[in-house]
C-alpha cells in the first residue's frame, strides 16, 4: 500500500488526504497545532484571517473527491456572494453606496469560515479506516533521498523548543500542504534547485467584527445583517481599503488594508482612528463604534501582505487555487499510476480503489505536475495583484465601462467565448494562464475596436464637413 504522509490539516491538507485516501493509500496527515476543529487551537494572532470564499476551483476540487455529502454540508455554511457593494460620500456630504455584480449570468461566489470549512474536512477524512491525524507535530527535518521525515511531538501547552519525543516516519509520497512559511519547501529547497521569490508589499491589514444586529421574537432572539450579506462590502479610499464580507451567523468579518508607515501613524496614536475612519471610510463608524475600533486596532496584530508566486495575495482565490492543485495533482498521479486498467479520469465517478505506483511513475507525474502548474502559479498571481489594484479603485471610470461592454458582448454574444476577467478566474475550471491570456487579447481587442470607430466616426465627421463646405 502507497503511504502519504500530509504536512498540514488545513482545506487543502484535508482534501489531499481524501483524495489520496480514496484512492487506497495509506494517509497520515500531520499538523503543528492542536485539533483544528476547537476555535482554541491556535493563539489568536494566526487565527486571524480574510475570510475565505469558494469558488467553481474550490467546488468543483470538493465535488470531484467523491464524498456523498461533504460539498453539501460545506455549502450549507456559506454565504452567497454576488457583487461587490462600494461605499462613499457624495460632494454635498450623503453617503452612497453603489451594486456592482459580479456576473452578468447572476453566478455568485460563496464567503466561507475558515474554521467551518476546515471541520467538515476533518471529518470527513477522520472517518476513513486509512486515515490517520496527528496533531502537536512539528516537522523538524527530512531526506527526501531516503523518504524518511522527523517530528517533534508536543501536547497543547508545551513551548517552542520544548517536546516530549521526537518520531521518525517513512513515506512514499511526501505532500506539503503547511503554509506560506511552509517547512516543507524549505527543506525540498535544499535539495532540488527551486527559484523562490516572496516579496512583501508596502501592506499590512487589520481584522475587525461587525456584530449582527438582535432582534427579540418570540422564538428568542435573532440575528439580522446590519448591510447587506451578498455583497462584498468595499470602501475605497486609493492606497487604503476596508471591506466586510458576511458570516454565516449575521456578522461581518472586516479587514483594514493600510501602509506600513500610515499603520505606525495610527499605533501611536490610537485615538485618532475613529477620525480616520471618517474620512477615508464613510460609515463604517455608524456600524463600528469608535471604541470598538481602536479596542480592536490594538487587540488585533498587524499582518503582512505578501506576494508569493505561487499564491494568490488578494483574489479570494488561496483556498480554491490549492484546492485546484489537488484535483490536478491526483488527476496526473491516476494518469501514470500502475493500475491494472485503464487510469482514472475526472469523467469517471470512482478513482482506482488499490493503486501502487513506481518510483519512476511518481517522478513522472510529479514532473509533469510541475510543469503544468508553473505558468498558472505566475499567472494567478499577477491577476491578484492587478484585482487588488481593482479593488481600491472601485468607481474608476476605465473599470467600469470595459466590464460593462465585456458583459454585453457575452451576454448578446454568448457563441463569441467572450468573458471578463473574473468570470474567468472566479466561474471556470480553465487555467490562469489561459484566462490571463484571454483578458489580455480581449483587452486589446478593445482598444484595437475603439480606435477603429473613432477613426472611422471622424473620417465620415471630415467627409460631411468637407463636402457640405465643397457645396
Amino acid at each position: 500500500m502507497e503511504k502519504v504522509v500530509i504536512v498540514g490539516a488545513g482545506p487543502v491538507g484535508c482534501l489531499a488526504a481524501y483524495y489520496a485516501a480514496r484512492r487506497g493509500c495509506q494517509v497520515d496527515v500531520y499538523e503543528l497545532r492542536s485539533d483544528l476543529r476547537s476555535r482554541q487551537s491556535a493563539p489568536p494572532a494566526s487565527t486571524q484571517s480574510i475570510n475565505l470564499t469558494l469558488s467553481e476551483r474550490g467546488i468543483n476540487a470538493i465535488k470531484l473527491a467523491g464524498h456523498a455529502t461533504l460539498l453539501s454540508e460545506i455549502m450549507d455554511d456559506t454565504v452567497p456572494i454576488i457583487g461587490r457593494m462600494v461605499h462613499g460620500r457624495n460632494s454635498d456630504g450623503s453617503l452612497y453606496e453603489h451594486a456592482q455584480k459580479y456576473d452578468v449570468k447572476g453566478r455568485a461566489t460563496h464567503a466561507v469560515d475558515r474554521f467551518s470549512l476546515n471541520s467538515h474536512l476533518l471529518d470527513a477524512i477522520n472517518s476513513m479506516p486509512n486515515v490517520k491525524l496527528f496533531f502537536n507535530h512539528r516537522l523538524t527535518s527530512s531526506n527526501l533521498h531516503t523518504h524518511y521525515a522527523y517530528f517533534e511531538v508536543r501536547d497543547a501547552t508545551s513551548k517552542l523548543g520544548h517536546c516530549h519525543q521526537a518520531i521518525e516516519v517513512t513515506f512514499d509520497l511526501l505532500i506539503g500542504a503547511d503554509g506560506s512559511h511552509s517547512v516543507v519547501r524549505q527543506h525540498l529547497m535544499k535539495v532540488c534547485p527551486i527559484d523562490y521569490h516572496q516579496e512583501y508589499l508596502d501592506m499590512v491589514w487589520f481584522a475587525f467584527h461587525l456584530t449582527p444586529h438582535l432582534v427579540d421574537r418570540q422564538d428568542g432572539r435573532w440575528a439580522q445583517y446590519r448591510i447587506s450579506q451578498n455583497h462584498l462590502h468595499i470602501w475605497p479610499s486609493k492606497d487604503l481599503m476596508f471591506i466586510a464580507i458576511a458570516n454565516k451567523d449575521g456578522s461581518f468579518t472586516c479587514t483594514l488594508f493600510l501602509s506600513r508607515q500610515q499603520s505606525a501613524d495610527l499605533e501611536s496614536n490610537p485615538s485618532d482612528l475613529p477620525a480616520f475612519f471618517d474620512k477615508h471610510f464613510p460609515g463604517v463608524t455608524d456600524l463600528i463604534s469608535g471604541e470598538k475600533i481602536i479596542s480592536s486596532f490594538i487587540k488585533n496584530s498587524r499582518l503582512p501582505i505578501f506576494s508569493q508566486k505561487c499564491r494568490p495575495a488578494i483574489y479570494g482565490q488561496g483556498v480554491n487555487a490549492g484546492m485546484e492543485d489537488v484535483r490536478i495533482l491526483y488527476s496526473i498521479l491516476d494518469k501514470h499510476a500502475h493500475t491494472g486498467h485503464d487510469a482514472f479520469t475526472e469523467t469517471q465517478p470512482e478513482p482506482p480503489r488499490s493503486r501502487f505506483m513506481l518510483p519512476f511513475q511518481r517522478a513522472r507525474a510529479l514532473a509533469e505536475y510541475s510543469a503544468m502548474r508553473e505558468a498558472d502559479a505566475h499567472a494567478i498571481h499577477s491577476l491578484a495583484l492587478e484585482n487588488y489594484a481593482e479593488l481600491r479603485s472601485s468607481l474608476s471610470k476605465r473599470y467600469r465601462v470595459r466590464k460593462f461592454v465585456e458583459e454585453c458582448i457575452t451576454d448578446y454574444f454568448p457563441s463569441s467565448g467572450w468573458r471578463t476577467k473574473f468570470a474567468g478566474v472566479c466561474f471556470s475550471n480553465d487555467g490562469h494562464s489561459a484566462v490571463l491570456d484571454q483578458n489580455q487579447r480581449q483587452g486589446r481587442l478593445l482598444i484595437t475596436g475603439f480606435l477603429v470607430f473613432f477613426t472611422y466616426f471622424f473620417a465620415v465627421a471630415a467627409g460631411v464637413i468637407g463636402y457640405c463646405n465643397w457645396l
